[in-house]
């Protein structure tokens, strides 16, 4: 194919919020014209923190779904889960025999994790941007849209295919990061603490606003949102809450930060907050009307799941086989 390719995948961990769509889907959405696209539910990636096995399925349906109400293209692109494609295992374990230990204990998502997580601390975790490097390279990936906090695994990721390159000649292909900025340079921070994340594994609900949240939650939960001292609505680092609202705002409507300062220059946080939440509500609205009719078909979702899959099995096969070829594995005649 003449497009470069793209890959991109979320956990089916939590659910899928606003910040999930603004950071990442958004882009994805902009970005599938054009770009070869492949976007994984990354379940191997999932269980490195310990889950409900029927709450896990579901959210791959539940995922798939609202990807597909959101607008991504699975007729034209390629929609699959991580473990239905053995290719993904089978290249990490070989990767690992290319990476040293001492660049996996310097990412920092280890050790955040191992702090959220003190008694889970396994290797699956410790092994996570080994996984995801295979995820990339299996194919010929030459975009990879990640969040500013994924940037150290990319950079992994390039570091073990110039080294596999380097022995064994031009196997793989080595990525690019995207880094989808927003006006403000930011992310999506959360509705409580708006100085980490929006995270939907966050215990506490009212930090993130939910893509199937209800409007009767939507306007609960924005109403509660942190904001600061003063009453003037405008963006600065030291206005972390209500700059997190703007840039929210910014970005469901595509109205600039400096308009929207404008528009609220004599208005009160309530205010502010009340047309907010109405337009998260509105956006959401077909998006949950979709959803609910595209869940409502499981059977359709396993089609899709299998044609994604086996499109993608095309793909990495290939490419698996090279590798084994280039370390000397066997091949049966």
């Amino acid at each position: 194919m003449n497009k470069q390719v793209l890959f991109s995948g979320i956990q089916p961990s939590g659910e899928l919020h606003i910040g999930n769509y603004i950071g990442a889907i958004k882009n994805w959405l902009k970005l599938q014209n054009k770009y070869d696209c492949l976007f994984c539910l990354v379940d191997l990636h999932t269980i490195t923190v310990k889950q409900d096995p029927a709450l896990l399925r579901k959210r791959c349906y539940d995922f798939l779904a609202l990807y597909i109400a959101c607008g991504l293209d699975y007729e034209n692109h390629i929609i699959f889960c991580q473990s239905h494609v053995p290719a993904h295992a089978e290249l990490t374990w070989i990767l690992n025999c290319f990476t040293h230990i001492g660049e996996l204990s310097r990412m920092t998502q280890f050790k955040d994790k191992s702090k959220k997580y003190p008694e889970n601390i396994n290797m699956g975790l410790f092994d996570y941007p080994v996984l995801q490097a295979a995820d990339i390279l299996l194919y010929h990936s030459n975009i990879v849209p990640v969040g500013a906090d994924q940037k150290q695994h990319i950079e992994l990721t390039r570091d073990i295919a110039t080294r596999f390159n380097n022995i064994y000649g031009d196997i793989f292909t080595v990525p690019e990061s995207y880094i989808p900025m927003l006006e403000t340079g930011g992310r999506i921070m959360g509705l409580q603490n708006p100085d980490k994340k929006m995270s939907s594994s966050d215990p506490n609900e009212n930090n993130f606003i939910a893509m199937l949240d209800s409007p009767e939650i939507i306007t609960k939960k924005f109403k509660r949102a942190v904001t600061d001292s003063g009453k003037e609505i405008y963006f600065d680092e030291s206005k972390p809450g209500i700059s997190n609202l703007l840039t929210i705002y910014s970005a469901l409507t595509d109205k600039p930060i400096k308009q929207l300062e404008k528009e609220y220059q004599k208005q009160s946080y309530n205010k502010f907050k009340s047309d907010l939440a109405e337009i998260v509500i509105e956006f959401l609205q077909p998006i949950q009307q979709r959803f609910q009719n595209l869940r409502s078909d499981e059977t359709k979702l396993n089609a899709i799941l299998k044609d994604g899959a086996t499109k993608a099995n095309e793909r990495a096969q290939p490419m698996l086989n090279k590798v084994f070829e280039a370390v000397g594995f066997v091949k049966i005649k």
